[in-house]
């Protein structure tokens, strides 16, 4: 009796697509409503603080590479609350940008890292959440894909234990941390909720969404996902859905994909990007998109590391 041979379409394993990489992907920040009904003034304060720190994060690039490529993004929120119109908006965020000499070289709309053309992105990198169990736990906890929650090591026990006790009330246990540094720090992070069937996914989960865009780490069927497109130089759309996901405003830019990615926020946004660092620990991201990265960066004599996390940093200002 001999082996049969094994055959498969080509088309079954599609060919994961490189893209284009710089040394660093830059945000220059978030924009949500509240920071709207500020006005220019409010966007004036931010990149003001923001310079000084994006002059910081180029001057670092340079030390690790002779000519660094340095790409800088701005990410506006129009998931969770519809404000304005690009057509009045964009503008404003430029020009701000401008006076405080400051470049925007792409500029992505927040829902797009839900569904962008069609491609339920958020979806498909929920699909690729893997668990991390904590020591010592029982596996009776539903996946984070059930639950909606994904924890970055063990709950504390719950009323069931209690009662499985029967005999007697079981003594509070409090949460643990995996990896702990001797003390935990406990975080349990909500992916998603839902109202009359209609799902509506966290912040954290976007802005993780967010990060793997930036590092070039998202395909779907091997064809990269939230390319940029080139926007003319014409007005800018009076509706939200017109506006492409990601599109390039400087035809001069480095690659919006890079190595790792700076972000500089007000610290009203550190407990979220906390949530960030937990959920992308545990997403196994494309790992041919994983493999271009490493290779084209030991191409260039340049440390990457390999875990997703520590490709990421941040400077956090304080403010509002």
């Amino acid at each position: 009796m001999t082996d049969a041979a094994v055959y498969r379409e080509t088309t079954a394993q599609p060919r994961t697509q490189s893209v284009p990489l710089a040394h660093v992907s830059l945000e220059l920040g978030h924009l949500y409503m509240e920071d709207f009904e500020g006005g220019a003034d409010r966007l004036a304060e931010h990149f003001a603080r923001v310079r000084p720190w994006a002059d910081a994060v180029h001057a670092m690039a340079a030390v690790e590479a002779r000519r660094p490529r340095v790409s800088t993004c701005f990410l506006i929120d129009d998931y969770f609350t519809r404000f304005s119109t690009p057509a009045e908006l964009v503008p404003m965020v430029l020009a701000q940008a401008e006076k405080a000499g400051l470049t925007i070289d792409y500029l992505a709309r927040e829902s797009a890292c839900a569904v962008a053309d069609g491609t339920a992105v958020a979806e498909a990198v929920e699909s690729r959440l893997v668990d991390s169990p904590a020591p010592g736990s029982d596996g009776s906890r539903p996946p984070a894909r059930e639950t909606g929650w994904l924890a970055n090591g063990e709950r504390a026990p719950g009323l069931e234990t209690a009662l499985e006790a029967m005999a007697h009330v079981a003594p509070w246990q409090p949460p643990r941390e995996t990896g702990a540094r001797r003390h935990s720090v406990f975080l349990d992070v909500e992916l998603w909720d839902e109202k009359d069937g209609r799902r509506t996914w966290s912040c954290p989960f976007l802005a993780a969404v967010w990060q793997l865009a930036r590092l070039g780490l998202l395909r779907h069927l091997g064809e990269p996902v939230l390319s940029p497109r080139s926007w003319p130089e014409a007005p800018f759309p009076r509706d939200w859905d017109d506006l492409p996901p990601v599109i390039q405003l400087n035809p001069a830019a480095a690659p919006f994909a890079a190595y790792r990615t700076w972000s500089a926020l007000p610290t009203r946004f550190l407990p979220i990007e906390h949530a960030v660092r937990v959920l992308l620990d545990q997403i196994e991201a494309d790992p041919q998109a994983m493999r271009q990265a490493a290779d084209r960066a030991a191409g260039e004599g340049l440390p990457l590391p390999d875990e997703i996390p520590e490709r990421i940093s941040y400077v956090f200002y304080p403010g509002t």
